[in-house]
């Protein structure tokens, strides 16, 4: 079996590596077989964008008023239904004033016309001290091309919000039938608004990234709500907004209507450093004190995550190369994963390829690889174009998208003219960070 140290020599960021679904090569999955597998649906019975009770606080019945500013906060995020629901039986002047308001607004709104042309922005974690990321040691050059800052990613996000992108979930754009035919379905937006969609790779802080100025976990606040845990320079940790969950979370907060009824956007998980942060993976920390709490913590921060319009993809359980791993190894790791991390997050529907390296060409799905996959529950799967604002494929029960990668390459061939794909969504020269090297 690999140790640890192995493992995150493996996963060291090297400049050679061609772009990616992700920027860390995995390790070699162990061979010996895992615990069974917990198939547990998410325990979290939130819906997306709903409004759990805070922590600490009565659940009593909301009055009128109270009920008033919910169902504003819900249309204002295109959830006319649940907005007008939530009003039934209300007789007050108000609440008659918002139905009529949310109806307007809901006659206003146009069906998206080809959700086949809907755009896939992806990140890794970010760059919260770019001092100590781009140190000049052995990792700067992996940091510099796959990864961002903390202040490129807030740039991104207000100017997708000022063109007037809006974030959908892949729920949102299609689903199987009741026949188990995967089909689009419709997205009802305000004329001028463009639904996409955001996913974040590796969201587990692994150990070869301590001390780089990064987060180092997810956790919950004292009201409930999803934060990180960053060390700074100086080695004290405090709690705060520092990669995407939460930074999305506080700006749709702001925003409602940059959120499509409360869709957030898809993390996607290894497991063989654990996940959020924690140690969660039984078969490389066998010797941890902590194994149990850590994940029991970890699920609470899934389950509040998948309350709040999050949704968790398979990122493979050792980061491997989908396409050139035999079957044996393919196999292995999806047990580990289904082990280690599906109990933690929930059942899930997505796979995002490491690498981006897909089972398959631009051909439909056949073969060995994929039975294995859907047998498993995936009808999403993901790979990498920064070539193209868009590219889907739907096949009788699966949907392929292309995912854009935001880094620093990505960046340098926007910039050079290579690929003139981010001005969609952005300026390159406004984002940049100045403190990246030059």
């Amino acid at each position: 079996m690999f140790q640890r140290s192995e493992l995150a020599a493996a996963v060291v960021l090297a400049s050679t590596l061609a772009i990616s679904g992700c920027s860390a090569s995995g390790p070699v999955a162990p061979t010996q077989s895992p615990p069974p597998a917990s198939r547990q649906a998410p325990s979290s019975a939130q819906t997306p964008g709903s409004i759990p009770p805070e922590v600490g606080t009565d659940t009593e019945a909301p009055n009128e008023a109270e009920l008033v500013t919910q169902a504003k906060a819900l249309a204002a995020g295109y959830d006319y239904a649940g907005a007008a629901k939530l009003l039934e039986g209300a007789t007050g002047a108000d609440a008659v004033t918002a139905l009529e308001d949310i109806a307007e607004a809901q006659d206003q709104t146009v069906v998206w016309a080809d959700n086949s042309k809907i755009s896939h922005l992806f990140f890794h974690s970010l760059v919260v001290d770019p001092k100590r990321a781009f140190d000049g040691d052995d990792r700067q050059q992996g940091y510099l091309d796959y990864m961002v800052t903390m202040d490129e990613f807030n740039k991104i996000i207000a100017e997708l919000y000022k063109r007037d992108f809006v974030l959908v979930n892949p729920s949102d754009i299609a689903g199987l039938d009741k026949n188990g035919k995967m089909a689009y379905r419709k997205i009802n937006l305000p004329k001028g608004k463009t639904p996409i969609v955001l996913s974040e790779d590796d969201v587990s802080y692994y150990e070869y990234m301590a001390g780089d100025g990064f987060p180092t976990k997810l956790l919950l606040d004292q009201n409930g709500k999803v934060t990180n845990e960053y060390t700074d320079a100086l080695g004290k940790k405090v709690q705060g907004a520092y990669d995407m969950v939460p930074l999305i979370d506080a700006f749709v907060e702001k925003h409602p209507d940059f959120s499509y009824r409360g869709s957030k956007g898809i993390v996607a998980l290894t497991g063989y450093n654990g996940v959020l942060g924690y140690r969660t993976s039984k078969s490389q920390y066998p010797e941890s004190k902590t194994m149990a709490k850590d994940t029991v913590t970890a699920t609470k921060v899934a389950d509040a995550m998948k309350a709040n319009g999050w949704v968790f993809a398979s990122h493979a359980w050792g980061h491997i190369d989908m396409g050139k791993s035999p079957v044996p190894r393919v196999k292995n790791d999806m047990k580990l994963w289904n082990a280690e991390v599906r109990p933690i997050v929930g059942d899930t529907d997505q796979f995002i390829y490491p690498f981006g390296a897909d089972i398959a060409s631009v051909g439909h799905y056949s073969g060995t690889k994929y039975d294995m996959l859907k047998k498993d529950g995936f009808n999403f799967f993901y790979g990498v174009d920064g070539t193209t604002t868009a590219w889907m494929q739907m096949g009788d029960s699966y949907l392929r998208q292309a995912r854009i990668n935001l880094d620093g390459l990505q960046f340098a061939k926007e910039k050079r003219g290579d690929r003139p794909v981010l001005k969609t969504f952005f300026d390159v020269k406004k984002v940049i960070d100045p403190a990246r090297p030059k």
